[in-house]
């Protein structure tokens, strides 16, 4: 049971009881309980053992009940402030009431906070991505911070797939044309997808197409336009000044600006590094709540089970694309081998120290120490919650 006493009391419920049923002197029970015989005497005129409230039973307000009514009322009909209203009041009503005698009347009614008296606007409700299948890229470009040993800032184009999360980045000295063609060519190359869809925002590195006050549609000449028509890409744009179409790549540039500003880079080719250790980390050991707790990778070759005619190669949990043709094995005879023959074992390309992911692997072995030493970025970049 929870006892609230004032502080200072010297009686407990149990005491005041007590006292009140007993018929002895109040000089002696004063003595037993340490106490006064005043207090004595108060409770044995009590039916309760609870403290009364302190509050005057009638407040010395400067203000009528009626003129407070009138008061409230206009904070709640005008939603003006306490200023305001304090002239109003002063003009009108009472010319000696006070700013704090005034407040402290609208804490009372309870309109003393303006803000909860407005009526808030309905906040629009964003529907989630509509469901596609592996193919449906968003593109976008992120500035990067400009490091000491570098004399210009550069870009980074990111690419994520809608229905897998999965990323693929890439670092430019310049945000043109020919660089957004170059990415695509890169990704259309390392994505173990084909590529249906991309959307971009409209950006000249994208599309030549025009609006505010000179107003033009894309034309389907623009270098980006040239090549997604080659590799049968449809390019798709987003509104203009809506950003938010385009919301799954502007998120996980949110992710990158919190790795930008939780480590500190001493060269831009170790900012790099970084950033492709953590698209690693991401594709491969970050599982997310909107794949069902599973990696973006995971994901990837769940569908390629499911659906494997949307695919033209099978994903591995190694970075970069397949490119080799399996080493045949010599036969003595169909379905038969010599005891002495050993079989030839296949290097995978990225293991084989002369395999066409041999620079692949060169850069990773140059981004692992660099993300092995900042340990706490490392433990940041693990913890970061996924979209």
């Amino acid at each position: 049971m929870l006892i609230h006493l004032h502080s200072q009391a010297t009686t407990t419920p149990k005491v005041r009881a007590a006292i009140q049923a007993s018929d002895e002197p109040a000089s002696v029970l004063a003595e037993r309980y340490g106490t006064t015989e005043q207090t004595v005497y108060k409770w044995r005129h009590r039916d309760s053992v609870e403290d009364r409230s302190h509050t005057p039973h009638r407040l010395q307000t400067t203000l009528t009940p009626a003129q407070e009514a009138v008061a409230v009322a206009l904070r709640k009909t005008l939603l003006i402030s306490l200023d305001d209203l304090l002239a109003v009041v002063r003009e009108f009503l009472n010319p000696n009431v006070s700013r704090s005698g005034l407040d402290r009347c609208l804490r009372r009614h309870g309109v003393g906070n303006l803000r909860d008296l407005k009526a808030k606007a309905p906040r629009p409700k964003h529907s989630g991505f509509k469901a596609y299948e592996p193919g449906y890229i968003h593109i976008d470009v992120k500035y990067l911070p400009q490091m000491a040993d570098e004399t210009s800032r550069r870009y980074l184009f990111v690419a994520i797939d809608r229905a897998t999360r999965w990323v693929f980045i890439r670092v430019f000295k310049a945000k043109t044309a020919a660089n957004a063609r170059r990415f695509l060519r890169d990704l259309e190359r390392t994505c173990p997808m084909r590529i249906r869809t991309v959307l971009t925002d409209n950006g000249k590195e994208f599309t030549d197409r025009l609006f505010g006050l000179r107003k033009r549609a894309a034309t389907g000449e623009h270098e980006f336009d040239i090549l997604c028509e080659a590799l049968d890409i449809e390019h798709r744009l987003t509104p203009p000044k809506s950003p938010q179409t385009n919301g799954m790549v502007e998120r996980f540039n949110g992710r990158i600006e919190e790795v930008l500003q939780s480590h500190h880079f001493r060269s831009g080719e170790e900012l790099e590094a970084t950033l492709h250790r953590y698209v690693w980390l991401y594709n491969q050991q970050l599982p997310q709540s909107a794949l069902g707790s599973k990696t973006p990778l995971q994901t990837m070759k769940d569908w390629h089970k499911l659906k494997p005619e949307l695919f033209k190669k099978k994903p591995y949990y190694l970075p970069g694309y397949d490119t080799y043709a399996p080493a045949s094995r010599a036969r003595t005879a169909p379905g038969h081998r010599a005891r002495h023959q050993r079989p030839q074992k296949r290097h995978h390309p990225y293991s084989s120290p002369s395999g066409p992911g041999s620079a692949m692997r060169a850069q990773f072995a140059v981004a692992y120490p660099v993300a092995r030493s900042a340990r706490r970025w490392d433990r940041q970049a693990l913890s970061i919650e996924c979209p």
